[in-house]
């Protein structure tokens, strides 16, 4: 997918994040690699929406109101000061699993109920309205090295998405 999006001139950054929703959300699962360099540069616990289940997100939707993670290739835009504070604009490029995440205001934000600790207390993390939700130690790091045109692929073994994304198949 990074390919793909990078070959149709939609970015030129070396950097791809990779959510594997198929890991409990007690688990690092979030990932932010420097492809150029082949380097993890981050690897860290994120949350998914309330939506999609407690602590195994296996529940995804595109339709505003069901506080469900999206799946997909999402491309990163720019950042704004919101309720959760400094957080991070996403644009779908997977228009059935995602196309909506910009009028739905899924984001990249910091959360309180993001950390190992909080995973460790409750056996699983807290849960967003179906944004990518960070821990507040990591989220602004992040967010700054990935801002701006980059590449975040949501990823879960759904059938559906993993046959019918242009971004998947080349034809982005």
């Amino acid at each position: 997918a990074y390919f793909h999006v990078r070959a149709k001139k939609l970015t030129d950054k070396p950097y791809l994040t990779i959510v594997d929703f198929s890991v409990p959300s007690a688990k690092r699962r979030l990932a932010v690699a420097d492809v150029d360099n082949g380097r993890v540069l981050f690897y860290t616990y994120v949350a998914h929406g309330k939506g999609s289940g407690l602590d195994n997100a296996t529940r995804f939707s595109n339709r505003p109101g069901t506080d469900a993670s999206s799946l997909g290739v999402f491309l990163t835009g720019q950042t704004y000061y919101g309720k959760h504070g400094y957080s991070l604009r996403l644009s779908g490029l997977d228009p059935k699993f995602n196309g909506e995440a910009y009028s739905r205001d899924i984001v990249v934000h910091s959360a309180w109920y993001v950390s190992k600790a909080f995973a460790q207390d409750h056996g699983r993390l807290g849960r967003s309205w179906g944004c990518f939700a960070l821990s507040r130690k990591v989220e602004a790091a992040i967010v700054r090295m990935i801002r701006n045109a980059t590449v975040l692929v949501g990823y879960y073994p759904d059938p559906q998405w993993l046959h019918s994304s242009a971004f998947l198949k080349g034809r982005g």
